[in-house]
């Protein structure tokens, strides 16, 4: 299995609803980009599905807490890639980080109607991947 580094995960002993909560929340903000119009907003809402997805599933499979720290988002897309043993989560996820900080730090990186859907369409399916294996653990 993976290893949780310290400088980025702590040991957390993490309740069955908590976990839920993780991942419902994800589902919320999938729900929002389903149905915006904007694909700025589709864009924003579907990475931080994953990203919340990423975070109820380290919860789950490795009892650890996520440290808001620099290159936590990394360290999470690079943990989902390993436990659903998905390349794709990791590179196509560090993709969406790349545009998403691009556009908030550096001034504009316009995400177009079809990215927007093609990211939404990937994270549904990652979620779902995500759900799947919570839910085995976590009947």
């Amino acid at each position: 299995m993976t290893d949780f580094e310290q400088g980025y995960f702590k040991e957390f002993g993490f309740t069955s609803d908590a976990i839920e909560r993780y991942l419902q929340n994800a589902f919320h903000d999938l729900e929002i980009a389903r149905k915006n119009r904007f694909p700025e907003v589709r864009f924003s809402y579907s990475f931080q599905a994953l990203i919340k997805a990423g975070i109820a599933l380290i919860a789950r499979v490795g009892h650890v807490r996520v440290r808001s720290v620099p290159g936590h988002h990394i360290k999470i897309l690079t943990k989902m890639s390993e436990i659903l043993e998905n390349p794709d989560v990791y590179t196509i996820g560090n993709i969406m980080r790349t545009k998403r900080n691009t556009d908030f730090y550096e001034g504009g990186d316009c995400v177009t109607e079809k990215e927007s859907r093609d990211y939404l369409d990937f994270v549904e399916k990652v979620l779902q991947q995500v759900e799947k294996l919570v839910r085995e653990v976590n009947p």
